[in-house]
């Protein structure tokens, strides 16, 4: 079976050919985003890093959304087999690698954006034996972690409690963590693909929409929804991660470095997507009239409530090794000022 969907995935990137004739020193690096997103510029940053720090011996290439399949599980089973060294996971990711619906949890980061990308990138959680290896059970090894910023809800309506989320059409990520959430919240989740997702809105295929605000911006979400509501409820987060057996083949100074450059990119990351956000943010209000509406302590707590018991469904579908995980960051985010 993992040898058909290898095939499969390098099928669909077109790389058959170029694999086999590759330097051992080219890193190609899957986004699950397009060009001009977060993840293109943090890879386009995380390339000349790397190509500087080894004196050009290392070249980056970078596959933006689209070049290496049609479904974010084509990306995953490519860095699983190989095909690609290393990519982006986030929501869908949970399809993989069950641990790693931890970071769509609601309601457990703190408000202070930079101390999320601090925690997450510690060592204390990513390099814990129960994160590393929820990943190197699926053949892979987590790298960094990428806050993109809060995700945001569009929808046809105003949402102000979770009575405005009742048999609302939400469309989610591929994870059944996020579709646990909005069931709890009242809503109906579904799931879209990504690219599909503009003509499903515009037909009333889906009625809401969940994602961090450039997103909504580069993929023009705002023109066919007539409300953008604001509940920091989570951040949405990228995982980069590598090819185990790649990674495990790599000299003790490569490994080394690729520590200096993801340690490097924590702030570098944050500091990007706080600017991308805030100027897509300033863009969707120039061009349209979409009604943005900020929930108070009051409104989220509300969803708090109904979101918090997920927690434990988190921890009864994924086991041992995601309560340990989960621990470690309820633990580091109280300290940090989350609740």
């Amino acid at each position: 079976m993992r040898k058909q969907r290898l095939m499969g995935a390098v099928a669909a990137l077109g790389l058959l050919a170029f694999s086999a004739g590759a330097s051992a020193e080219t890193w190609r690096i899957g986004l699950e985003e397009i060009e001009g997103s977060v993840q293109h510029r943090y890879a386009e940053q995380f390339k000349e890093l790397v190509e500087e720090k080894s004196g050009g011996d290392i070249t980056v290439q970078l596959l933006p959304y689209g070049t290496w399949g049609s479904t974010y599980s084509a990306l995953y089973d490519a860095v699983q087999g190989g095909a690609i060294q290393l990519g982006f996971g986030s929501g869908a990711l949970g399809g993989t690698v069950p641990e790693s619906q931890l970071l769509n949890l609601n309601f457990i980061m703190p408000a202070d954006q930079l101390e999320t990308a601090k925690v997450l990138n510690s060592d204390g959680f990513l390099k814990s034996e129960a994160w590393q290896q929820s990943f190197r059970q699926r053949d892979l090894v987590p790298l960094a972690e990428l806050p993109e910023g809060y995700q945001v809800w569009t929808a046809d309506q105003a949402i102000q409690s979770p009575a405005d989320m009742k048999g609302l059409k939400i469309r989610v990520m591929d994870n059944s963590l996020l579709r646990t959430t909005y069931q709890a919240y009242g809503a109906s989740p579904t799931t879209i693909a990504y690219g599909e997702l503009y003509s499903a809105l515009q037909q009333g295929q889906a009625d809401a929409n969940i994602q961090p605000v450039f997103a909504h911006e580069e993929m023009g979400f705002y023109e066919v929804q007539s409300h953008m509501i604001f509940a920091r409820q989570s951040q949405f987060v990228a995982t980069l991660m590598g090819n185990a057996d790649w990674y495990d083949g790599l000299s003790d100074e490569q490994r080394a470095m690729l520590d200096q450059v993801t340690t490097r990119l924590v702030q570098a990351g944050h500091d990007m997507q706080t600017r991308f956000n805030q100027e897509r943010l300033e863009t969707i209000k120039s061009k349209s009239d979409i009604t943005i509406i900020e929930l108070d302590d009051a409104q989220r707590d509300a969803f708090r409530k109904l979101a918090k018991p997920v927690r434990q469904t988190y921890i009864d579908e994924v086991g041992e090794r995601g309560e340990q995980s989960l621990n470690i960051l309820l633990k580091a985010f109280k300290q940090a000022g989350g609740k």
